[in-house]
């Protein structure tokens, strides 16, 4: 699990007795932050999709744990089993996310404007620019926005004031075929299967195990190196 909270903590956060937890509303600092851990602990059992049954188990240990009661499991034994079964849960996860991100690939793919890259990413033009294209050795300025399929955001450069300089020896794969297709002052769409992307890790909590990514980009800028 990603992060290491302690159990008294965790206890406490999601809590020992029904009707203090459905009682509680955070109103001091020192509540809202301990509250805030509870929603860490619950982000890093995100990859288990956990079932209503299955979370109760997890709450048991926890709960044993917190009161220094005797174990029920050989914590040792059955400890390196928590990544193998992350890993297994993960992988379900994966296909469910590549199915529908092949479908939404399928979709984009037939769109006006939108042409396949050499590694399988589509870009879609939403504007066409009349400047230049990137080299592998230039520096760029873009603003762009990264969203899920579903149209969640997980990254934004429009909320700095200043476009974003990345250089394009250092992008993924996929931002590398894509960006060197887009003319200085254009607006392109840009779809990410999860080969290109996060693979079968993916970046929880946000972004699942082989999910597809959808970037829209504007290139403002290129600064070419010397």
């Amino acid at each position: 699990m990603r992060l290491a909270v302690p159990s008294s903590v965790t206890a406490l956060c999601l809590g020992t007795t029904a009707s203090f937890v459905a009682a509680l509303e955070p109103t001091t600092d020192e509540e809202k932050t301990l509250y805030a851990l509870g929603l860490a602990v619950n982000q890093s059992l995100g990859n288990f999709s956990l079932s209503e049954a299955e979370f109760e188990v997890v709450k048991a240990g926890i709960t044993d744990g917190f009161h220094k009661k005797a174990s029920k499991v050989d914590l040792q034994a059955f400890g390196i089993k928590i990544s193998q079964l992350q890993q297994a849960r993960a992988l379900v996860i994966a296909e469910a996310e590549k199915k529908a991100g092949t479908a939404f690939i399928e979709k984009v793919s037939v769109e006006s404007g939108s042409k396949k890259t050499e590694s399988g990413a589509i870009l879609k033009t939403i504007k066409e620019g009349n400047g230049a294209t990137p080299k592998i050795t230039d520096m760029v300025k873009v603003h762009y926005e990264g969203a899920l399929i579903d149209g969640t955001l997980f990254d934004n450069s429009t909320k700095q004031s200043e476009p974003a300089s990345l250089r394009v020896n250092e992008m993924s794969k996929c931002w590398v075929e894509g960006i060197q297709q887009i003319k200085v002052g254009g607006r392109s769409k840009l779809v990410c299967p999860s080969n290109l992307a996060f693979r079968d890790k993916g970046l929880p909590p946000l972004i699942k195990p082989g999910a597809t990514l959808v970037f829209d980009i504007e290139l403002q800028e290129i600064v070419a190196t010397k």
